[in-house]
């Protein structure tokens, strides 16, 4: 292992400042130090930030639900405002990891996660994300695991994050501090499609780290669900998984949310899905049909075909829980993909 330089910071400001070439911030560290490990990160200066006032949960005035970046994934899932207000939030957080992570992992780090693609995690192998311009050995290797959509010639690596697909499904901004001052950037803006950039994954500057993520609004009358499908039921990532919101009048779809993980190079919203159901009849015809348009533009490669119908198949199932309001005990999540 690289040896590296070691401080800890005891303010925003101090850690704004305090960044420098091949720097990184360190709180669970639950990615962090598995990468240095595999000698694919190699910081040479180390930021512990974990003395920051970050880890507040705090309803605002206008409704929405303030999250501090130290926030860990178990206390998230927990806390009452997430659980009554939040629930397919809590639902993809539990869905993830192990309990003995989940202790450990932060919100803002959870957010800025790695792929798990194991050629990035491999140092021998090419790969444009971990070093621009080397090439990609998954698109013709073994891509069973990979995304179908998003990706690009250059990189068809997954984001492996559960709770980025329920904040993407709910909505939320992210606030940024760095040496020029704070600034505010939405979710759905933050985490960048890899392009001919694979190594540029977000819109993050030197020096900026996140200091809180605020979720929109809930909607009132919501029911929703968090569907994974995965090899196995306890700590995998996902093959496929969907986060859905839908407010019903009757009947009637009036509002949906939907959002797709295991399948996308980013956490991915699903926006013309939820504008064909809205005023459709909530029933499977229009939970497929929303299916189609959400996976349209997706295209496989040798081994991740069976991704298509799988997505499929956890949109219209998460849709279906959503609109009866339920999260059926009698459900598995196993994929036999």
């Amino acid at each position: 292992m690289r040896t590296f330089a070691y401080s800890r910071a005891d303010s925003v400001d101090h850690a704004a400042h305090r960044t420098m070439p091949h720097a990184a911030f360190v709180a669970g560290g639950t990615t962090l130090l598995d990468l240095i490990k595999l000698d694919v990160l190699k910081p040479e200066n180390v930021v512990d930030i974990n003395a920051l006032p970050l880890k507040r949960v705090e309803r605002l005035d206008d409704g929405r639900l303030k999250i501090g970046a130290l926030v860990t994934n178990t206390d998230l899932a927990h806390h009452p405002e997430v659980k009554s207000h939040y629930p397919v939030l809590s639902e993809a957080l539990l869905a993830g990891a192990s309990t003995q992570l989940r202790n450990m992992a932060t919100t803002a780090g959870n957010v800025m996660q790695r792929t798990r693609c194991p050629y990035y995690r491999d140092p021998a192998a090419k790969c444009n994300r971990r070093e621009p311009g080397s090439g990609c050995d998954a698109i013709d290797g073994i891509n069973r695991m990979h995304a179908v959509l998003g990706g690009s010639d250059a990189c068809i690596a997954v984001h492996p994050s559960d709770m980025c697909v329920g904040i993407a499904a709910i909505g939320a901004t992210l606030t940024l501090q760095g040496p020029d001052g704070e600034r505010e950037v939405d979710f759905a803006d933050f985490h960048r499609l890899p392009g001919d950039t694979p190594h540029i994954e977000h819109d993050l500057a030197d020096g900026e780290l996140i200091t809180a993520i605020t979720l929109d609004a809930p909607l009132a009358n919501a029911g929703s669900h968090y569907l994974k499908l995965r090899d196995r039921a306890s700590y995998e990532f996902a093959l496929a998984s969907c986060a859905a919101q839908v407010v019903l009048d009757g009947d009637t779809i009036r509002e949906a949310r939907l959002a797709l993980g295991g399948v996308a190079t980013k956490p991915w919203r699903c926006s013309d899905a939820e504008a064909a159901l809205v005023g459709q009849v909530a029933d499977k015809a229009s939970f497929e049909r929303a299916a189609d348009i959400a996976l349209k533009d997706a295209q496989a490669c040798e081994h991740n075909g069976y991704k298509i119908p799988l997505a499929r198949q956890a949109v219209v199932r998460a849709l279906r829980n959503a609109a009866r309001g339920e999260t059926p005990a009698s459900e598995t999540q196993e994929s036999q993909a």
